[in-house]
């Protein structure tokens, strides 16, 4: 991944200078994210709380910016490439089946669901209220993971909510008349 020197026209990158600049940038993104629930589970007092939270998110940002600088415009640049080529190889796919899709929309609105309807039920659910953290984080993972169960499409999907001009086009279903058949449904 990094030979003694990268350059790019007159602008040399050295293997310390990226290797530097890759690690201070894995700690900005671990500092907020390790230390502000560390700091939510001590028992501290309000101020030092909020202190430490302003701290490590602030930290975490001036030590982004710090190893960009680090890097430099072409170390940055040959990582940014590294990332990108990483999460286009591991990411989800364009297109899923529909047993996938199907299981993604489970995982996708199954935790909103519940933590919707957990403030109504929670004396019905067993063993809740001593595991708020554990049903909250499990929730969380199985948000997270519908998105990549869901594929590319749905990243689509939810991307063309923020656009304004987005609009929804529904494939012709065949042997579907001009006016479209509503009763069926798109399974019927």
């Amino acid at each position: 991944m990094m030979n003694e020197h990268a350059h790019n026209g007159d602008q040399i990158v050295t293997s310390w200078q990226l290797k530097a600049g890759i690690g201070l940038f894995v700690l900005s993104i671990i500092l907020p994210v390790g230390g502000i629930p560390l700091v939510a589970y001590l028992s501290l007092s309000k101020a030092m709380t909020a202190l430490l939270t302003a701290v490590f998110l602030l930290g975490g940002e001036v030590l982004g910016i710090v190893a960009i600088a680090l890097m430099g415009k072409v170390g940055y640049q040959i990582f940014k490439t590294h990332v990108a080529r990483f999460f286009r190889q591991y990411g989800p796919p364009q297109t899923v089946s529909k047993l996938r899709y199907f299981i993604g929309l489970i995982l996708f609105i199954a935790p909103i669901l519940f933590g919707w309807l957990s403030i109504y039920v929670s004396h019905w659910i067993p063993y809740y209220s001593d595991n708020l953290i554990l049903f909250g984080v499990t929730g969380d993972i199985a948000f997270l993971t519908s998105f990549f169960v869901l594929g590319g499409d749905f990243w689509d999907k939810i991307r063309s909510l923020f656009i304004h001009s987005a609009k929804v086009h529904f494939p012709q279903i065949p042997n579907e008349s001009s006016e479209g058949k509503r009763a069926g449904g798109i399974y019927g």
